[in-house]
């Protein structure tokens, strides 16, 4: 059974740092694209970052210059590190992974607080 299994979250102040992870347990044949979302309260889900299967990567305007999204060469595991965060970054945060016959697979979400 595949399962995709978040890290990192947390609480930090307005201009911290957090580094999220995500480790594919299980097997995702043809594993291309892997992303991370987030959702704030009263929001829908949006993209954050990915990084395709080539390794090109695609950001939110939002987070760009601040959030580097990059994965082990095995894609066995997904990472997002975010600086100088801010309050209006606070969302769960999901983990995605496409495989090349664009099934999709969804992390359990990671919470992550910043305040002011």
């Amino acid at each position: 059974q595949v399962q995709l299994v978040e890290s990192g979250g947390g609480l930090v102040q307005a201009g911290g740092s957090l580094r999220l992870s995500c480790v594919v347990s299980g097997t995702i044949f043809g594993i291309n694209a892997m992303g991370w979302y987030r959702q704030a309260p009263g929001k829908q889900r949006e993209l954050v970052a990915v990084i395709s299967g080539g390794g090109s990567t695609n950001y939110a305007d939002s987070v760009k210059g601040r959030f580097t999204i990059s994965r082990d060469n095995a894609k066995t595991t997904v990472y997002l590190q975010m600086n100088s965060l801010k309050p209006e970054d606070t969302a769960v945060y999901y983990c995605n992974v496409h495989n090349i016959w664009n099934r999709e697979y969804w992390g359990q979400g990671t919470q992550v607080t910043v305040s002011s």
